[in-house]
């Protein structure tokens, strides 16, 4: 949990802490970063880029939801993020959102259409 940890750290001293395309964090305003700080990233920079990921997976289908009122689930697959596994990230409108992974020799898009549109969670 130390990402998490971090990236609350930061948001609660008004430092926005951003994921640019090429996975490297931006830090700003930049008066307000320490070495201290800059060291602490360093040390924990894989972990902090997967969880802003993730928040931006959850965001993104959320999203989806808030401007779709007429859907009930909304999902997006990351196949970048894990060299092993495709991840799942999907939210049920007034249920819940998760995550999972998904072997990437045993993913099938279509099976996992398939299987959501089958679901009985309405």
């Amino acid at each position: 949990m130390e990402a998490i940890e971090i990236i609350e750290y930061l948001r609660q001293r008004e430092l926005n802490v951003t994921l640019t395309d090429d996975d490297s964090l931006e830090l700003s305003p930049s008066e307000k970063i320490t070495h201290e700080l800059i060291e602490r990233l360093r040390k924990h920079k894989p972990a902090i880029i997967e969880e802003l990921k993730r928040e931006q997976r959850r965001e993104k289908v959320a999203g989806m939801l808030a401007n779709n009122p007429t859907i009930q689930r909304a999902f997006v697959t990351d196949t970048e993020s894990d060299p092993d596994n495709v991840i799942l990230t999907m939210a049920i409108r007034d249920q819940a959102s998760f995550e999972m992974l998904i072997p990437r020799r045993k993913y099938d898009p279509f099976m996992l259409l398939e299987l959501i549109e089958r679901s009985a969670i309405q």
